[in-house]
């Protein structure tokens, strides 16, 4: 989850309505002789209920079926263990609360690994990184290459203080994507900065292309790694996802289903584990 939802990342109890639940169809059935990979206990025996919102390519729900990166690992994870999934769809703002009271027992949604998370809920190891990327008609893919260009970018992401006083007064700053990318298909500005895998759902006419690492921009050489949010009570569940998806990065699962998703295949490669401020 992007850094400007900051509400998010503080402890926020107060009800929120869901706005479905359901079960995915993918995982309903398991096998009478399913033996389970770990031992933890979940909110609903022979259940992992998940709290979500929609985000693609990250997060979705239609029908009732769950798809994209995160609900596509989950239920590989859902599989080892021999559970099912049913899905808590909420908004944004509901989503860590729900797994931090207990009421669910992980988050998905590109839920980026920061410091006043992890004081209120446990964090997975990291999944994948959050690619910082460019739009443009040109397949623009440096940071050197924005200089001289009307470049846009969406406030609250990490790269953008540093695009500030890379770009000075050629960058313009947006309260979201949608804004952003009219101006971009209108021609009013010439490039987009935004999250890589979200420009490939939102511009698919545009070359999008992961920005090449520069130390003008630190997020192009560290981009913010996604977790899954647990709460922080259920160490044994912890450890099982934590094991289970070092199983789907060393059989080349993890890769799989990002490439699947329309995403660049070395987002899975985060490097070692760290919280962002």
């Amino acid at each position: 989850m992007r850094l400007r939802a900051t509400i998010v990342g503080v402890a926020i109890l107060t009800a929120l309505p869901l706005s479905a639940c359901g079960s995915q169809g993918s995982s309903a059935d398991v096998a009478k002789d399913c033996k389970p990979a770990h031992k933890f206990s979940t909110v609903t025996e022979g259940k992992l209920t998940v709290a979500g919102y929609d985000l693609p390519p990250y997060a979705a729900q239609s029908g009732g079926k769950l798809t994209g990166v995160d609900p596509d690992i989950v239920a590989e994870i859902a599989k080892m263990e021999c559970l099912t999934v049913e899905a808590k769809w909420m908004a944004p703002a509901a989503v860590i609360p729900t797994v931090q009271s207990n009421r669910a027992d992980l988050a998905v949604g590109d839920w980026y690994r920061t410091q006043a998370r992890a004081k209120i809920v446990s964090l997975s190891d990291p999944i994948y990184v959050d690619q910082m990327g460019i739009s443009s008609k040109d397949g623009v893919e440096t940071v050197a290459a924005l200089k001289g260009k009307k470049v846009g970018t969406v406030d609250g992401y990490l790269w953008v203080e540093d695009l500030k006083k890379y770009l000075g007064d050629s960058l313009r700053i947006y309260p979201s994507t949608v804004n952003m990318n009219q101006d971009l298909k209108s021609g009013r500005i010439d490039i987009a900065v935004d999250s890589y895998g979200s420009q490939k759902v939102t511009n698919p006419t545009m070359k999008i292309m992961v920005a090449k690492p520069d130390p003008a921009v630190a997020a192009s050489q560290e981009a913010a790694q996604a977790s899954l949010p647990v709460p922080s009570a259920n160490a044994d569940l912890l450890k099982a996802i934590n094991e289970d998806l070092k199983t789907l990065r060393d059989n080349g699962k993890l890769k799989e289903i990002l490439v699947k998703n329309g995403l660049d295949g070395s987002a899975a490669d985060t490097g070692e584990a760290r919280l962002i401020s």
